[in-house]
């Protein structure tokens, strides 16, 4: 909303203020800054606050505005008075202003950086979280216009208002005085304050998806009169479902006498229907839609899923109609699945939602499934049925203008009916709060994902997302570290997705190969170390083995100690004929499911080869054993996803991540433990040795990263004695000076070396050499031996192309270096020759820092040269990085072994190559105007490390998104 030519010319309407949110119940509400325009807004908006708030407000009996109170209230400078508004529907429902006050408690300007701040939310929008979404955003808004504290005045018996401030999480006082409670608030962003805004935010976009999953009605709106059709196949799928809310029909084209349709009270407006409606289905064209989307709004639907096309997937007249669907459902409260979207299941039997265009609601089970994609939903639920998988919800969001995958994790994350999340994505719109949200959830149950789109420029046109500029490979590391299971195909992610709903998490990666085929055992063992796990030789029952064989040979393996998991092999029974016969498959699914249900908690995986029915019978689980749990199970460190279980003695001990934030330990494991009754869970069947074992290796790594996961890494307090935070602070204000270009400047050598040593990071010194005389001063200044090389840019760290010389001894080998050096790349002008001392013998390593506007800052690193430039040969973390991150980085590289005496050479020190990894991580993370860091070579010695050559440049800092308050992405 733009202001009024009465608005002070001197600050400008702050449009960066307005955002959309999600309230405590799901719906949404935007926040945006008062202007001269709404004083009719806020006189109605106050008619409707009852009287005891307004006394809370006021102090005071306050029964109406007077013209001098409206005039107050809606004239801002937005600096030192600031008011903020909560709309739905474009009409008030709570306000916020603070006013800027000297130590007196007077009206003040800057330098005063306090201020009083009061609310007032509408009785009918109280215990929605309006409040608790203001004071971040009004709290945001005074941090940038230099205050630092709020002061606020609270009677007594205004629990609710005193809750606000109290559970904020920022370091607060509190004093009672002339009869109020006097609050100061230090407005310093704090980890519990960070912690709460998180929390909020999960439970309210949770609660917002469910919401849309588990509706008491729903409309479908444009359901043609004669069957088929998009609205009347939805129908259709609605009632086959057996959706146990209420279901309408609605379309304006309705003969004004038709009572029904398939069944279906039909309407031709929301109007009509007399009744509160959850979730509606739009199935109408795209110029239709508005008018749809403002009939609900004005009759309370809580959500909606829009499956028309003819959107951003279109260019940008779609684009636009896009934005504006969002705007508009945004102000009636309504979050959006779609547009474009092909629907939603939920298979809990309570709800028994299809509101899709799939024709049959899949089995019931514990994978949640999140697609951008309609048909690659489609085949995913075909890829599942055939395999006799079952979801427990299903989403395909289309253009996912709105409600996206982040959403869903928020969702998944405390869902009890949901242990494995899997998501096809084609686009990341906020990776940072991917990232975040997929560690927080892969801490209590899996997340796999396929990412499509993967190369540059390949977004599909309806996702209008933020571009990002780091590789594919660095999203893939990136995923990694945060726990996500990112996996090539959808076949993969159904492969990996069936192996961890229904089987425990390896310990490690020792496997038990047993089977009735030599050759299959022998091609899964081959799989098994082509993929990093550890297999025994294969155990051959020849083909002459019988169910019962299998049975026994199952029950031994996974009895072993020194077996983390199994894969059995089958192929069809041979005859004494010779012929191959199909055999009975329940027969050999039941004998294995005896074995599996009597035996430790360890994965158990089949590969066959053509038997008749027991892909089918391995994916039944219908009955339970009673059993005595072995001492062995005690030791196993198995467990299924999302549940405790004992560590093995050679691991450390695993602790799990509840929903709430918190680390339980697992309990001891007697040795003898008493019988139990467990299910007999499917497991899982493959056709190919290669996908079982690829699936099985993810879960070992998964469940690694799970123990690992449970003890965080930290950042080593012995650095704080060496970094001087202030003086890089402003060092980086004087360089960027009062008025930075936005495209940034790169530092010289001399800049950055200053700035780098604020972190404790020292750059070996260079001295220019124009020509050979000043080469050979340099060289007696720094001591021989000298290194001798170029700095051009085209030049720069390519030894390959004689730039560079080394170990020169004597002024006479400098003399001839520096003469060849001229003859055969150029004049010194454009070489622009350096003499640098010699640094110890080691191995030469790359580390970088780059700042993408999506992903944030990365950290990465390299050995120098081929291996990185070459083969690619670079790991990642993301900024901060912690001492486990440090160390994880130089050993997830494929040549790390050079570090570590590789063929017999000594081992480099890692402990100071880790610590040059945390202090480069800690300066990106503490001045983001580093916007990049390159230090290379940085030469690792059996002892020590020196930085050779360091480029650093600085620009105004990106936006930090996921710091800020809560706000739903506007794309």
């Amino acid at each position: 909303m733009e202001p009024s030519p009465e608005q002070s010319p001197h600050h400008a309407y702050p449009d960066h203020w307005e955002a959309d949110v999600v309230l405590r119940d799901g719906g949404t509400a935007r926040i945006r800054p008062i202007t001269t325009d709404d004083a009719e807004r806020l006189v109605s908006f106050y008619e409707q606050v009852s009287p005891e708030s307004k006394y809370y407000r006021f102090f005071a009996p306050y029964p109406r505005l007077s013209a001098k109170d409206v005039h107050r209230f809606t004239h801002h400078d937005y600096v030192d008075r600031v008011g903020l508004a909560v709309t739905v529907g474009g009409e008030f429902i709570a306000t916020v202003r603070y006013d800027r006050i000297d130590a007196r408690g007077r009206p003040a300007s800057a330098p005063a950086d306090e201020a009083e701040v009061a609310f007032l939310v509408q009785d009918a929008h109280q215990g929605r979280g309006v409040a608790s979404a203001l004071l971040e955003h009004i709290a945001a808004v005074a941090r940038e216009r230099g205050i630092r504290r709020f002061a606020a005045e609270v009677l007594p018996a205004n629990n609710k208002m005193i809750k606000v401030f109290r559970d904020a999480g920022y370091t607060q006082q509190r004093s009672f005085e002339d009869g109020s409670v006097h609050l100061t608030l230090d407005l310093e962003p704090t980890a519990e304050s960070l912690a709460v805004q998180r929390g909020r935010e999960q439970r309210a976009e949770a609660r917002s998806v469910q919401r849309l999953l588990a509706p008491g009605s729903v409309a479908v709106i444009g359901v043609g009169r004669t069957p088929g059709g998009v609205g009347r196949t939805v129908l259709r799928n609605l009632l086959g479902a057996g959706f146990t809310g209420r279901t309408y029909a609605v379309n304006r084209a309705f003969a004004a006498d038709r009572a029904t349709i398939d069944g279906v009270p039909a309407h031709r407006s929301l109007g009509e229907i007399g009744e509160p409606v959850d979730l509606a289905v739009v199935a109408v064209p795209a110029e239709r839609v508005p008018e749809a989307v403002a009939d609900c709004g004005e009759h309370g639907v809580q959500g909606l899923i829009v499956l028309s096309a003819g959107y951003a997937e279109w260019g940008a007249e779609g684009r636009e109609r896009q934005r504006e669907l969002v705007r508009q459902a945004r102000s009636y409260g309504m979050r959006i699945i779609g547009p474009n979207a092909f629907g939603v299941i939920n298979n809990s039997e309570a709800v028994r939602l299809n509101a899709s265009l799939a024709p049959e609601r899949p089995a019931s089970g514990r994978i949640g499934l999140f697609t951008q994609s309609g048909a690659i939903g489609i085949a995913l639920l075909s890829g599942l049925y055939r395999r006799g998988a079952g979801l427990s919800t299903f989403i395909s969001a289309g253009n996912r203008a709105d409600i996206s995958g982040n959403d869903f994790l928020q969702y998944w994350y405390e869902d009890p009916d949901t242990d494995v999340a899997l998501l096809y994505l084609e686009s990341l719109g906020n990776p940072r709060k991917f990232t975040r949200l997929a560690r927080r959830t892969a801490a209590v149950k899996p997340v796999v994902v396929v990412k499509g789109a993967r190369h540059s420029g390949s977004t599909p046109p309806g996702h209008a997302v933020p571009i990002s500029r780091i590789p594919d490979a660095t999203v893939s590391a990136l995923m990694r570290q945060a726990g996500v299971i990112r996996v090539d195909t959808v076949t993969e992610m159904v492969d990996a997705g069936l192996l961890l709903a229904d089987q425990p998490l390896p310990a490690g990666g020792r496997v038990a190969i047993l089977g009735n085929s030599e050759s299959l055992g022998l091609l899964t063992y081959d799989a098994c170390l082509a993929e990093g796990l550890r297999p025994r030789p294969p155990r051959d029952l020849t083909t002459a083995a019988t169910p019962q064989d299998f049975r026994d040979a199952l029950a031994e393996a996974l009895a072993d100690e020194g077996c983390d998991a199994v894969i059995v092999t089958a192929i069809p029974w041979v005859g004494e004929d010779g012929r191959a016969e199909a055999g009975d498959g329940e027969v050999l699914a039941t004998a294995l499911h005896a074995a599996a249900a009597a035996g430790p908690a360890k994965p158990v995986a089949v590969v066959h080869v053509e038997i008749g029915g027991l892909a089918e019978a391995l994916a039944a689980a219908t009955s339970t054993v009673t059993q005595q749990r072995p001492a062995q199970e005690a030791s196993s460190g198995a467990q299924a996803p999302g549940h405790a279980s004992a560590a093995p003695a050679t691991q450390p001990p695993v602790t799990h991540a509840s929903p709430n934030g918190t680390d339980t330990a697992p309990a001891a494991v007697p040795d003898t433990a008493p019988a139990t009754a467990r299910a007999i869970g499917r497991i899982p069947a493959y056709p190919a040795a290669e996908r079982a074992v690829r699936a099985l290796a993810e879960a070992v790594k998964y469940a690694q990263w799970r123990r690992q996961a449970a003890v965080p890494g930290k950042v080593p307090e012995f650095l704080d004695d060496t970094i001087d935070e202030a003086g890089a602070a402003a060092r980086i204000d004087a360089l960027l000076g009062k008025d930075p270009d936005p495209r940034g400047r790169p530092l010289s050598h001399d800049e950055a070396g200053e700035l780098l040593a604020c972190y404790g990071i020292t750059v070996r010194s260079t001295l220019p050499a124009p020509d050979a005389e000043a080469a050979v001063a340099a060289a007696a200044r720094l001591g021989y031996p000298v290194a001798l090389k170029t700095t051009a840019p085209h030049l720069r760290h390519r030894a390959d192309l004689g730039g560079v010389r080394l170990d020169i001894a004597t002024e006479s080998a400098l003399r001839r270096a520096y003469g060849e050096l001229v003859d055969l790349l150029g004049k010194p002008a454009e070489l622009r020759p350096v003499v640098q001392a010699m640094a110890p013998r080691g191995v030469d390593t790359v580390v970088r820092a780059t700042i993408d506007p999506a992903a944030g800052a990365v950290l990465s690193f390299g050995l120098a040269g081929a291996p990185s430039e070459l083969l690619g040969d670079i790991a990642h973390r993301l900024v901060p990085a912690t001492d486990r991150d440090a160390a994880e980085l130089i050993r997830s590289i494929r040549a790390a072994p050079v570090l570590f005496g590789w063929r017999g050479s000594a081992p480099v020190d890692t402990a100071a190559l880790e610590e040059l990894l945390l202090r480069v991580s800690l300066l990106v993370d503490d001045h983001p105007e580093v916007v990049s860091i390159a230090l290379e070579p940085v030469v690792v010695a059996t002892q020590g490390l020196t930085v050779l050559g360091a480029s650093v440049r600085l620009a105004p800092p990106p936006p930090r998104t996921d710091l800020g308050p809560r706000r739903l992405s506007n794309y």
